[in-house]
């Protein structure tokens, strides 16, 4: 629709979603939680932003200094030079950054998955903005309700240290 960003009409999609799930009789609405990578990282960072019904979110592979993403010419892989033209999000590093929307997400749990050779940014990028979450998660006393791991991989699930976070949160699956 015209007027709408793309991440307008996952809102609604995901709002919608959250209400057929709370309504099914075997989810326990204080467990659902969004992992994503990449576009889903994304959106993994935008929706619980603003949807609290999302109690746990886990952004992979996306998860970047924003300003400098998008405006370096000293990296090659800035949107700079790469052509992806639903990149850049109408006055997002203006107004605020990844380090910001995890705020909206605190005090729920959040995770941050980075592989050492993604390509979508470098690790002391994402190591400078996720610095803001854990002051902040440790200024609100609720350190445990954050982590960040890095691992030797490229844009991809890796899903070791995740899984674990979820299963600190979620408690284990009931059989």
């Amino acid at each position: 629709p015209l007027g709408l960003s793309a991440f307008s009409l996952n809102l609604m999609q995901h709002d919608r979603m959250l209400d057929w799930l709370v309504s099914l009789p075997w989810v326990d609405s204080s467990k659902i939680g969004l992992y994503g990578l990449s576009w889903g990282g994304k959106v993994a960072m935008r929706m619980p932003a603003l949807l609290d019904r999302y109690s746990l979110s886990v952004c992979s592979g996306d998860f970047n200094e924003w300003i400098w993403k998008n405006a370096t010419t000293d990296w090659p892989n800035s949107y700079m030079f790469v052509p992806e033209y639903e990149m850049f999000d109408f006055n997002l590093g203006n107004t605020f950054g990844y380090g910001e929307m995890a705020a909206l997400i605190a005090p729920r749990a959040f995770m941050v998955e980075r592989g050492h050779n993604d390509g979508v940014g470098i690790d002391e990028w994402v190591a400078f903005e996720y610095a803001k979450v854990n002051r902040l998660y440790d200024k609100l006393n609720i350190p445990h309700m954050t982590e960040i791991e890095y691992f030797n991989g490229i844009h991809e699930i890796h899903a070791v240290g995740t899984l674990k976070f979820i299963e600190k949160h979620f408690g284990l699956p009931r059989n």
